[in-house]
């Protein structure tokens, strides 16, 4: 399997993170973007969550503060579309991330699998495609109970550090959570065991992702 870095250390990287609700970012990519602030890759980070309202809005804010320690420029945004609704908001959805493509041109877009099972999060990622048509889009995956896990073509190696780091991260910030049977550190764990495997990572760990469009120069 070839490596390819998107940034090496000190080199700029411009990243897009798009997510349906307050914690999807940190468990589909929070690894990757804590593995590039350690490397010394010079992270820009616009990162959006489309749908926290409450506790959950506050939760969104303070844990992307945390996995955004070290980068060189954060900007955090959340929006308050109605969780469980997106595909009935679309409209509004679509012109909110066409007001943000105006204002953002990133290298990389993290955005949700076209194939996830929830509404909420296949919405972004058909409106993501649609909007950022120029641009590296990696869809991340999202474990639950739906069984919805599919074939990654694209793998992140983590450091044990980075991805305890990470799971530390979304027992603190997101209490909310922490009553669901699948947010616990041993899902987390597992997968990322589970990528690492399929790609052989030096410490058997990764995030993994899916790549459908890219050019090779």
């Amino acid at each position: 399997m070839r490596a390819l870095k998107l940034a090496r250390p000190n080199e700029r990287l411009s990243v897009l993170c798009l997510g349906a609700h307050s914690d999807d970012i940190e468990i589909g990519g929070g690894g990757t973007i804590l593995g590039w602030i350690a490397s010394g890759v010079r992270l820009e980070v616009h990162w959006c969550v489309l749908g926290a309202i409450g506790p959950r809005a506050a939760e969104a804010e303070a844990s992307a503060a945390a996995f955004l320690a070290g980068a060189v420029s954060a900007k955090v945004e959340v929006a308050r579309f109605a969780d469980g609704f997106f595909p009935y908001q679309g409209n509004e959805i679509k012109a909110w991330l066409k007001i943000l493509r105006a204002r953002v041109d990133p290298d990389v877009v993290l955005t949700h699998r076209r194939s996830d099972a929830h509404q909420d999060h296949r919405e972004i990622c058909q409106l993501t495609w649609n909007l950022f048509r120029d641009h590296l889009i990696l869809e991340y995956e999202i474990p639950k109970w739906d069984g919805d896990l599919d074939r990654p073509n694209v793998y992140v190696p983590l450091t044990a550090g980075a991805l305890e780091r990470k799971i530390e991260l979304l027992l603190t910030h997101f209490g909310t959570q922490r009553s669901k049977d699948w947010f616990d550190p041993e899902t987390f764990r597992a997968l990322a065991r589970l990528r690492g495997m399929e790609c052989r990572a030096p410490e058997r760990y990764a995030e993994a992702f899916v790549m459908r469009k890219v050019a090779l120069a």
